[in-house]
């Protein structure tokens, strides 16, 4: 079976988190990856966070499997001669610099184009590349704050949260992936590349879409499925409500740590079966919890009374009792629950992967299923571990021109 997008090689200018999570993802499908790394010191996330001395962080091993790493120096003439083949034998070129790196280096947008007209140039910017704040910068909670997700994460009594989500980071970097792919397939009909870029404010807006939604409705009156006792003109935290048609809530188990929760979606058909389950016969029919309406008027005393029966079992006893009943529901996971899962691992999105010099690591797989072309992740590489491969195998250079600009500080 083939891969994916055997046959498309990608020039991975990226760097940190946005940028290599989608670089990644279109490594996992398939194509050739080269990340193109600064020689000498290589992507800064090798070092930061470091667990293991002198070896390559798990923030870098975890965002570029999958991919060749080659390192040039883009200010020697001979760096950017490479650069310049590499852009007429690439099919995407992928940069999350600040705004107008490349361009600063002699390559902008009309260069590339002339260079190769069939070449797609797509960048992930805090605020996109036109606007009155194209020229700021952006990281992953100012993404957060000014995309609409922290003024409606939190309680209601709580200062605006972060989700702990990387939305405006990896968030950016699949939809960035999309837009690749979109400007992949019209190519294959244009025969024209095209520049794509993708703003992390906007990434994290199109994820807090139905707060948005919810906004427009509060002109015309307080959002009943809100458990908020007052509003005013903008959507407000509410805690852990799903802001959907139905109410929710993280309910407590056994034994009561600080992830021993599960979170219940009480629609309107499970209120009888759940009371027989708990052994509560005595509440069915009681004109206090009867109907839906009636429910929401004492959502707390609802919470309060299935929690009681809740806390005596584990969150995954609760899990198994509540699905035989067809009761939506699901445990809160920590990280310890996730990287153990064997429904995750079943389905490779835990995976544990050999590396060079750490030994085995555990990653996220990968998210997007192709029945015909199946994913196998390896590990990222050591910094330009692929510089002669890629020279002389996609470049034609010889062993003789590497090591020569390997002296000259051009790899």
């Amino acid at each position: 079976m083939s891969k994916a997008l055997e046959g498309v090689r990608i020039l991975d200018m990226t760097h940190v988190q946005a940028g290599p999570s989608c670089t990644q993802i279109l490594g996992f499908l398939g194509a050739d990856v080269i990340k193109i790394e600064p020689a000498g010191r290589g992507d800064i996330t090798r070092g930061q966070l470091r667990d293991v001395p002198n070896v390559d962080s798990l923030y870098f091993t975890m965002l570029n499997c999958n991919k060749r790493s080659l390192t040039l120096n883009l200010k020697a003439p001979e760096g950017k001669e490479i650069f310049t083949q590499l852009i007429q034998n690439g099919d995407v070129l992928v940069e999350n610099f600040g705004p107008g790196v490349l361009d600063r280096l002699g390559f902008p947008w009309e260069k590339m184009q002339e260079l190769n007209s069939g070449l797609i140039y797509a960048s992930i910017k805090g605020f996109g590349l036109y606007g009155p704040m194209s020229h700021l910068k952006a990281y992953e909670s100012i993404a957060q704050a000014m995309g609409g997700s922290m003024s409606t994460t939190g309680t209601e009594d709580s200062v605006p949260l972060c989700t702990g989500a990387q939305i405006g980071d990896s968030g950016s970097g699949i939809h960035l992936v999309a837009a690749i792919l979109a400007a992949l397939y019209h190519r294959t009909h244009s025969g024209k590349g095209q520049r794509v870029e993708v703003a992390m404010q906007e990434s994290v807006l199109n994820l807090v879409r139905v707060k948005m939604r919810d906004h427009q409705r509060l002109q015309h009156g307080p959002l009943a499925e809100y458990p908020n006792k007052t509003f005013g003109t903008s959507v407000p935290r509410s805690g852990n409500a799903s802001g959907g048609g139905h109410p929710g809530a993280a309910l407590k188990c056994k034994p009561g740590g600080p992830n021993d929760y599960i979170y219940v979606v009480f629609q309107p058909q499970i209120w009888e079966p759940l009371l027989k389950t708990m052994s509560r016969d005595d509440l069915v029919g009681d004109s206090r919890y009867s109907t839906p309406e009636a429910r929401l008027e004492r959502l707390d005393d609802v919470y309060a009374l299935v929690e009681e029966w809740s806390s005596q079992h584990t969150k995954f006893e609760v899990m198994e009792i509540l699905n035989e009943i067809d009761v939506p529901c699901g445990p809160i996971m920590a990280t310890e629950d996730i990287i153990r899962d064997e429904h995750l691992r079943s389905r490779q999105m835990i995976v544990d992967v050999e590396h060079p010099k750490r030994g085995t690591f555990t990653t996220v797989g990968c998210p997007l299923k192709l029945s015909d072309s199946p994913v196998e992740i390896e590990s990222s590489p050591l910094l330009g571990e692929h510089t002669e491969e890629v020279l002389t195998e996609t470049l034609g250079y010889t062993a003789e021109d590497v090591q020569r600009m390997r002296d000259a500080g051009a790899v």
